[in-house]
């Protein structure tokens, strides 16, 4: 048995960078959203808060959409 130890390395390094992306990026998303709940308890408007977390999320499911589509195809 033969095992390719650069390809194993850049598989495992390119994981590790997405997982890191997609939980900062969620994070983000939760940062907005209780940013977005702040600041419409003070009374203020907090669209632009709830805008960028709907993004994050959104992002985070197109990431995890096209991982299925990679995995699938």
């Amino acid at each position: 048995m033969d095992i390719d130890w650069a390809a194993l390395g850049s598989v495992f390094g390119v994981g590790l960078v997405t997982t890191v992306a997609l939980v900062g990026l969620f994070t983000l998303g939760l940062v907005g959203l209780s940013r977005q709940e702040r600041a419409s308890a003070q009374g203020g408007s907090a669209a632009l808060a709830r805008t960028g977390a709907y993004a994050c999320f959104a992002l985070c499911a197109a990431a995890v959409a096209y991982g299925i589509y990679l995995i699938v195809a």
